[in-house]
């Protein structure tokens, strides 16, 4: 038996060092969060997509008493893309997120970001991943406070990933 490792190539930045339109696109995944319905955990998402014709479409959480029923933002976002632009390919992703649970209730909006970067649970790789296996690389751009971590692809999110379907 021979050991393996993977490893996973990412740019670490900050909002500051990054393109205008990038900046924009972090900036409605930010936006996006206000629209997010986290009743439950509070933990409000936002996910915005750059299409290859140049639109920029957003998503938000959806909690629902019926957990399952709920989806995320990067599903929204992306389900969203598809409908409203079929056979157009996605470019990039961005994704942010914030919560008031750990700070104080008067804390302003723009401070309760998370300051790392959260990624996209498995669910929300696999939908992407396959938007991206139909279109080519979908860049991911994960937002936090103190640093900004930007992939290359969907499939670099997941490693060892099945994209035989």
């Amino acid at each position: 038996m021979k050991e393996k490792d993977i490893v996973i190539r990412f740019a670490q930045t900050t909002l500051e060092e990054m393109s205008a339109a990038d900046r924009h696109l972090v900036e409605e995944a930010r936006e996006a969060t206000r629209r997010s319905l986290a009743t439950y955990s509070k933990f409000h998402v936002g996910a915005a997509i750059l299409m290859d014709n140049g639109e920029i479409v957003s998503g938000a959480n959806q909690e629902n008493a019926a957990y399952s029923s709920g989806t995320c933002a990067e599903r929204s976002a992306c389900f969203y893309a598809s409908a409203k632009f079929p056979g157009v390919p996605m470019r990039k992703i961005a994704i942010a997120a914030w919560t008031r649970l750990h700070v104080a209730e008067d804390t302003p909006w723009e401070e309760c970001f998370q300051a790392l970067p959260i990624s996209p649970c498995g669910a929300c790789r696999q939908a992407l991943l396959e938007y991206e296996s139909m279109y080519g690389q979908i860049e991911v751009i994960l937002y936090g406070r103190e640093k900004v971590y930007v992939f290359p692809s969907v499939a670099s999110l997941l490693p060892l990933c099945f994209t035989e379907f």
